[in-house]
């Protein structure tokens, strides 16, 4: 398995680094992470062969409520200044099952809803299923000891979990084909470094972030806890975003943000313009990412009319049926790499019966 990052480089927002390892060294054994404790990163010892209702968004604030509901990924020695050199037939391109890893970088984020029933529901067989290379939980609401091994340490898979200081609240995970350079959880805001909103991992040409953030309901304290949140980290993803150039990479953050940009974006617009996911402030601070801090919707760079494709669905009435939903579920790349983007795919599933989250993976491809 592959080593925890040991570095602690900033306390409001720690960055553990890869340790360097003298050749044929195994990597340490795996350890997930608690909350206030660095994150654990788990894989194989050998990755070479890798064969909506008008009632606005969900209220997830009883932590008891049932749960019903590539990176760049070229060799992760190569220097991130450019991929490495094929013009010798000796140096082959190592595949995944996204494809060569040279050329092809597959994200996929999803809210799992709690990933102790996801895993019962279906996560466990999509995750061996998937094409992706790097795949990014958000809303996992679970410890190491409730989760089963093949969901903390899935076979193929290098494992980050950040879970919430809250048990039963939050959390986020990443999953990556490659062993990351670099993790930071939180993003220097005290009030969310354990909250298991936000994790990033620095892979050879980019920056890949799970992003949870919260949901807030109209009138109450989660709502101006959603607006605190908000503040803090527009700053962030312009600091995130000029970082990362410095170092040669592209940044994606993805995950549930939970707003809705545009009316195209939820079915039921007229009935939700009050409602927290759809108010007026909330949609200008996401122009605001997009304007101020330089970020892409690389679904809309695809395909910007919509309406559409929605991305999460209320378990109430015939949501779902009736394609009632809101698309909140997005991910946003520097412009660089959202020129990049080939293809965007909700995952969404055939058949009510047969979701194991009330959202969709989002999944995106980039020719890199």
């Amino acid at each position: 398995m592959a080593g925890s990052l040991a570095e602690r480089s900033r306390p409001l927002a720690p960055i553990f680094r890869r340790p360097e390892r003298s050749a044929g060294e195994p990597p340490a054994g795996p350890r997930f992470a608690g909350a206030r404790d660095r994150p654990a990163i788990t894989g194989p010892p050998d990755t070479s062969d890798l064969g909506a209702a008008a009632t606005g968004l969900p209220n997830t604030s009883d932590p008891g409520a049932a749960a019903t509901g590539p990176a760049d990924t070229s060799d992760p020695g190569a220097a991130a200044t450019g991929p490495p050199d094929t013009s010798d037939p000796a140096t082959p391109a190592t595949a995944t099952p996204a494809g060569s890893v040279l050329f092809v970088l597959t994200v996929s984020t999803v809210n799992v809803n709690g990933l102790r029933a996801a895993a019962k529901k279906g996560f466990v067989e999509w995750l061996a299923a998937t094409k992706a290379d790097v795949v990014c939980c958000q809303e996992v609401r679970a410890t190491a000891e409730q989760l089963p091994a093949d969901v903390v340490e899935p076979d193929g898979w290098f494992a980050v979990h950040a879970p919430s200081a809250t048990k039963g609240r939050n959390g986020v995970a990443v999953y990556s084909r490659v062993e990351p350079d670099e993790v930071r959880v939180g993003f220097g805001e005290p009030e969310f470094e354990d909250s298991g909103r936000y994790l990033e991992v620095h892979l050879p040409k980019v920056v890949v972030a799970s992003l949870y953030l919260p949901s807030g309901d109209v009138g109450t304290d989660r709502q101006d806890e959603k607006e605190r949140f908000m503040a803090a980290f527009l700053p962030y993803l312009v600091e995130l975003r000029a970082k990362a150039a410095a170092d040669g990479r592209e940044v994606v953050v993805v995950g549930d943000w939970n707003i809705a940009y545009d009316t195209v974006d939820l079915k039921n617009w007229r009935g939700n313009r009050k409602n927290s996911g759809f108010l007026p402030e909330e949609r200008e601070w996401l122009g605001r990412v997009y304007t101020e801090a330089g970020y892409t919707d690389v679904q809309r760079r695809l395909d910007p009319a919509g309406p559409g494709p929605y991305t999460w669905w209320s378990y109430r009435g015939q949501a779902f049926d009736n394609d009632s939903g809101w698309r909140i579920d997005c991910q946003l790349a520097t412009p660089a790499l959202a020129d990049k983007v080939v293809e965007v795919v909700v995952e969404r599933a055939a058949a009510y019966d047969q979701r194991w989250s009330d959202h969709a993976p989002v999944t995106a491809t980039y020719d890199i």
